[in-house]
């Protein structure tokens, strides 16, 4: 921090003493770092008009975040307006430079003021940069005429004030009425606390649940075991290929490797889920469980 601290002093102080650009010599490093890739002509562009950048920077701070981090982003609005800059539009670089700062500036403190993502509509931008702002004012001249505004028909005439849609207002005035909170903070109305954290719904699977599933598809195993080993290899082959696995043979693919009928083998596999049924029905086993 002390760190940060120090640069940003440093930077301060460079950009306070750098001198002031003429339109034809400001047009001039501009063309230099255009044509050229004139990296001397683009430091000295910079430097120049670091100090607007610092400027706007510091208009930014009431939304909480750091000035170290606001001038760094202040900076690359610079440089991209610096890479997009024309000097043969007639337009003065610190005219042009502002939108980019700006845009940068307002970018970050929308990134960063939640952990909620807050939007980059125009819309949006519009009403978390103004909102606020044009309702005081509406409030004012609402008084003023003797008159309440509130509630829906605030965020209606808060709309039509600044452009946008309604449901964005909305939207906005709940972001900003609440601040983010932490789910291990502390309930105030709790003597032992409690975080937040502990109140939240377990949506896994509980132990005792998990323990049940897992002993119950034991206990269908051992079912299905036994009663396999009363069938005959071939019987138990058939069943296995025709109910045990996840892509079922077809009749024909066991007749041509058995070198049975189709019929035949749907023989042997109605007396083999006959033998199974009668097995699991004597442990108490539904054959609904295992058989297709």
């Amino acid at each position: 921090m002390a760190q940060e601290q120090f640069a940003d002093i440093r930077l301060t102080t460079k950009a306070r003493a750098a001198a002031l650009l003429g339109a034809e010599q400001e047009a001039a490093l501009a063309r230099a770092w255009r044509d050229t890739r004139d990296k001397a002509a683009l430091d000295t562009l910079i430097t120049a008009y670091m100090r607007l950048a610092l400027s706007m920077a510091a208009k930014f701070r009431r939304y909480g975040a750091a000035m170290p981090d606001l001038t760094q982003e202040a900076a690359m609005g610079l440089m991209k307006a610096a890479e997009k800059f024309d000097p043969d539009r007639g337009v003065r670089f610190s005219t042009y430079a502002m939108f980019w700062i700006k845009a940068q500036l307002q970018d970050y403190v929308m990134r960063n003021w939640s952990m909620v993502r807050t939007g980059s509509t125009t819309s949006q931008k519009s009403l978390f940069f103004n909102m606020r702002r044009v309702e005081a004012r509406l409030v004012r001249e609402a008084a003023a005429e003797g008159r309440v505004l509130e509630g829906q028909d605030l965020r209606e005439a808060v709309a039509l004030e600044l452009g946008v849609p309604l449901g964005d207002v909305a939207m906005m005035d709940g972001r900003l009425s609440g601040s983010d909170a932490s789910l291990n903070a502390t309930q105030a109305s709790d003597e032992d606390g409690r975080e937040w954290i502990d109140v939240l719904e377990d949506e896994s699977t509980q132990a005792a649940d998990r323990f049940a599933s897992t002993h119950d598809r034991a206990v269908l195993r051992d079912h299905l075991t036994f009663a396999l080993n009363t069938l005959s290899p071939r019987e138990r082959m058939i069943v296995r290929e025709r109910q045990l696995v996840e892509a079922p043979r077809t009749l024909e693919s066991l007749g041509l490797e058995l070198k049975l009928s189709k019929e035949r083998i749907r023989q042997l596999e109605a007396a083999a889920f006959a033998k199974l049924r009668r097995a699991l029905e004597a442990q108490g086993a539904s054959p609904r469980e295992f058989l297709r």
